[in-house]
């Protein structure tokens, strides 16, 4: 299935593969889409839109397993403060809906901030803008055709195996 997204990406010549999935309404969440899709969770990255301010929105790409820390978003994209955008308005601000969310063909360019681990992996997939569609594409072509800026945006996590390691 086309997407806006897949025709963003096609408009710029960027090489991708589109990989749809069975969509659960009840569970949107990435890990969800990352295990329907065959990808481990840290490589499907999800879209987030946060707003810094009445009138000011930034997009937030993040791993699936991970959580946003807002403080280091607002830090990266000079903001005084960053916090999600209401639900309410992700669809009037972008064109998408919960689930669906994708930078690309956005109804407005806002500011792109991806996690810096984007580009530890070959490829990555992100929504193709629409739930059930994901695109799956190198980070660097994600980076530039996103006129994205990459920064540690992620909460600390230890990982289970740096917990074990301190218990032994």
């Amino acid at each position: 299935m086309k997407t806006n997204g897949a025709r963003f990406l096609e408009s710029l010549g960027v090489s991708f593969e589109l990989r749809e999935y069975e969509v659960d309404p009840e569970d949107l969440s990435a890990t969800t889409v990352a295990r329907k899709i065959g990808m481990p969770p840290e490589q499907v990255f999800k879209t987030l839109l946060t707003s810094g301010g009445t009138g000011v929105y930034v997009f937030a790409v993040i791993p699936g397993d991970a959580e946003l820390d807002f403080k280091k978003l607002a830090r990266a994209a000079g903001l005084r403060k960053a916090e999600m955008a209401p639900l309410k308005e992700v669809q009037p601000l972008t064109g998408y809906i919960r689930g669906g969310v994708t930078v690309f063909g956005a109804k407005k360019l806002y500011p792109v901030f991806v996690d810096e681990t984007a580009i530890l992996f070959d490829k990555i997939s992100v929504s193709a803008g629409t739930r059930g569609t994901q695109l799956i594409l190198s980070p660097e072509d994600y980076l530039r055709a996103a006129a994205a800026q990459t920064a540690d945006l992620t909460k600390d996590q230890i990982k289970p195996s740096i917990v074990e390691g301190l218990r032994q």
